[in-house]
């Protein structure tokens, strides 16, 4: 006689298909989560986070670019690697096809700052500066006038009690953020600058009788004198002879400076050199008021190397740029006569 099996009550049956069912809900929700995380997204990106861009703001312009596929696994990765509070402001390159995990690694790293290259010519008056600026369409133009004009953010002409910065913004090629303000582009001049005045030259120019702001004004004569590198520290030697013998230093370009002018409109019939400014050395002795123009580094480096002694080994106190492109030194004026009718 065959023994029947006992049947397992309805509700045992219920609990197991329910048990079943959520066995594979799991499983599904399982596969769906790990498709999100892990499957390869969509394009590259190049992702611009602004200042006060949230994460959960970022998240959702990924996803809208089909970069990832849903925002919010996004955030809930990088909180739970806590990593969602290092979002800053910046270009994230996201390559194509990288998984939302990938996308977060890339989150979490520096981003790129874009920036853009100005190049300050050497003897660049300040007057200058705003047009090469507007023409990188970098900062406002009243904004950096405001701040050429603030000699605090320079201490050697601060303590030169300067009336701008003229001589103290340096001449070199600037990597700028795009929307630099006029005080962090004028700052970032000026604190270079500072660099050069290391202890050991300012000792040098100290044993020349000169402080910081004479000596950035003596060279930014000889940036404006010189024809070349190589002519500068003949250049500053003249001029550090005339000073200590108390000779005008008869420059044109301090009078020009002194006259707001460019140094070809000149007119010496107009009165030009006689038209008495604290900027004109001919009228005056010693140094004009000021720096002139924003020296370089081979205009700075030369007055502290100078070349006093023409090449008779004769003190040098006259200099001039002939038509044979050659610069003739003498030790009196009659030579120096001399030297204006053979090469001009």
């Amino acid at each position: 006689m065959t023994r029947l099996q006992p049947r397992r009550p309805g509700w045992l049956r219920v609990l197991l298909w329910l048990l079943l069912l959520l066995v594979a809900l799991i499983i599904a929700a399982a596969a769906y989560a790990y498709s999100l995380t892990t499957s390869p997204g969509g394009k590259a990106y190049t992702l611009e986070v602004a200042p006060g861009d949230t994460l959960a703001a970022t998240a959702r312009t990924l996803q809208q670019r089909g970069v990832i596929k849903r925002a919010d696994v996004l955030r809930l990765i990088m909180r739970y690697q806590g990593t969602a509070g290092q979002l800053k402001e910046g270009l994230y390159d996201i390559p194509a096809n990288q998984s939302v995990f990938q996308v977060a690694d890339d989150l979490a790293r520096n981003p790129r700052i874009p920036t853009v290259s100005v190049t300050i010519p050497e003897g660049k008056r300040l007057k200058d500066l705003p047009a090469i600026f507007a023409a990188a369409k970098l900062g406002n133009p009243a904004a950096l006038k405001t701040s050429m004009n603030n000699p605090a953010l320079s201490q050697a002409a601060k303590a030169g009690k300067a009336e701008n910065l003229e001589g103290f913004l340096f001449p070199a090629t600037y990597p700028f953020r795009l929307k630099a303000s006029g005080q962090d582009i004028v700052g970032k001049l000026a604190e270079r600058m500072t660099t050069e005045f290391t202890s050991a030259r300012v000792a040098a120019a100290k044993k020349l009788k000169l402080n910081v702001y004479q000596w950035v004004t003596l060279a930014s004569m000889v940036q404006a004198e010189a024809a070349n590198a190589a002519e500068m520290p003949v250049v500053a030697g003249v001029f550090l002879n005339r000073l200590d013998d108390g000779i005008a230093l008869g420059s044109d370009p301090t009078v020009a400076y002194g006259l707001g002018k460019d140094l070809p409109a000149l007119d010496r019939s107009a009165g030009d050199f006689t038209t008495d400014t604290p900027y004109n050395t001919y009228t005056r002795l010693g140094l004009p008021k000021g720096p002139i123009n924003n020296p370089g580094a081979a205009a700075l480096k030369s007055v502290l190397n100078a070349k006093r002694t023409t090449n008779a080994g004769k003190r040098a106190l006259y200099f001039l740029h002939g038509l044979d492109g050659q610069i003739h030194v003498n030790t009196d004026y009659a030579a120096h006569l001399r030297d204006i009718d053979r090469y001009r």
